[in-house]
């Protein structure tokens, strides 16, 4: 290459000149993209679901007729619990393997997170706090007290719901997988019968063994339903 200073001052100024281009080039083609790309209007709101519906229904608990407005999809439980505030049954697994939520529809007892409020609204609904009230308990109930059938007490409620149906149903002559003579319905229920009869109730503290004595003495007792 030359030393000759007037050609590499013309060298740099070729490349200023083409580096100052490029970048004017490369402005021109990026900014207006962008200023497109900030001036989009996000789509309107017309696609948004539409507000669930709701469905009047009476529901007739503790022998008392309640009317709600609830989404069709509302299950007994969320009904009892956040539209009448009856706290005492409660939510467990929601999925219907603990047994916390049980209440009694039409003395029948069942998981109350597994089926539709709309669905019981000519049925009996009865919550522990229709089986007994403070000086006024059901004998089980007060079996519960006496025998220390409880520890943190969050299945309790429906514990003691399972088993003044359960004693009922055992009075009926209803089998269960231990019964030993299906030809001798209502005889006292031992404690095998009685902890299968209430396997579908767990207790997470374990007190089974207190629970069971419970239940047997009301039967014993006759207190039943």
């Amino acid at each position: 290459m030359s030393d000759d200073p007037n050609k590499k001052n013309a060298l740099r100024l070729s490349r200023r000149h083409f580096l100052q281009s490029a970048g004017a080039m490369v402005g021109t083609s990026v900014l207006p993209a962008q200023a497109g790309a900030a001036a989009v209007v996000p789509p309107a709101v017309g696609n948004a679901a539409p507000a669930p519906s709701l469905e009047r229904v009476t529901l007739q608990v503790n022998g008392a007729a309640h009317a709600l407005m609830i989404e069709p999809r509302v299950t007994l439980l969320d009904a009892l619990r956040e539209h009448l505030g009856l706290m005492g049954t409660k939510k467990g697994c929601d999925r219907g393997q603990c047994g916390a939520c049980t209440v009694l529809v039409n003395g029948r007892r069942i998981n109350s997170c597994l089926t539709l409020a709309i669905m019981h609204e000519a049925d009996r609904i009865t919550t522990i706090e229709g089986i007994g009230q403070p000086g006024h308990l059901h004998p089980m109930q007060a079996a519960f007290i006496e025998h220390d059938g409880f520890q943190c007490g969050y299945c309790t409620p429906g514990q003691i719901c399972s088993a003044v149906a359960m004693l009922d149903e055992a009075k009926r002559g209803d089998a269960s997988a231990v019964t030993a003579d299906v030809r001798k319905p209502g005889a006292a229920l031992g404690a095998d019968e009685i902890r299968e009869r209430m396997s579908g109730n767990l207790c997470r503290c374990g007190a089974y063994a207190n629970i069971v004595s419970a239940i047997a003495d009301v039967d014993r007792k006759g207190g039943r339903g």
